[in-house]
């Protein structure tokens, strides 16, 4: 059986053609290179319960928002390393696009024990309150 054209499959299910722009709004790119991780590090840093997050503008006047994401051994064997970067990469996916920066980097640093038990909904609160303290104007030096 051949599935349905995508216009039958909105007409039958009363689904609305906005559906496109809903799955476009993660409008990120992923860091690759260990020099940017490097810089990322260099610059600021904001601890939450679930994981670490490092920011930094770019300068380079490019609008579009870099993330990257690290977990050490120090998380366990492959398997809890690939569990805690998958949980951060869909925290990102649920939070950045609404809160990031353009001409950002972020890194997000897993924390042992805590990336992989901590709730999922603290998780993204975690992110929403880091992002806020990272983009707080810094204070007068007295």
């Amino acid at each position: 059986m051949t599935p349905p054209l995508a216009e039958e499959a909105n007409r039958t299910t009363g689904a609305s053609e906005s559906f496109a722009a809903v799955s476009s709004c993660a409008s990120y790119t992923i860091l690759a290179k260990r020099a940017d991780f490097l810089r990322a590090a260099q610059a600021r840093r904001q601890g939450t319960g679930g994981f670490l997050l490092q920011a930094r503008e770019r300068g380079d006047g490019r609008p579009d928002i870099r993330v990257g994401f690290t977990c050490s051994k120090k998380i366990g064997n492959a398997v809890m390393r690939n569990r805690a970067k998958r949980r951060l990469r869909e925290i990102v996916r649920a939070v950045l696009p609404g809160l990031a920066r353009p001409g950002w980097d972020y890194v997000l640093v897993g924390r042992p024990a805590a990336t992989i038990s901590r709730d999922f909904a603290m998780l993204k609160a975690d992110l929403t309150q880091a992002l806020s303290q990272i983009h707080r104007p810094p204070r007068p030096k007295a």
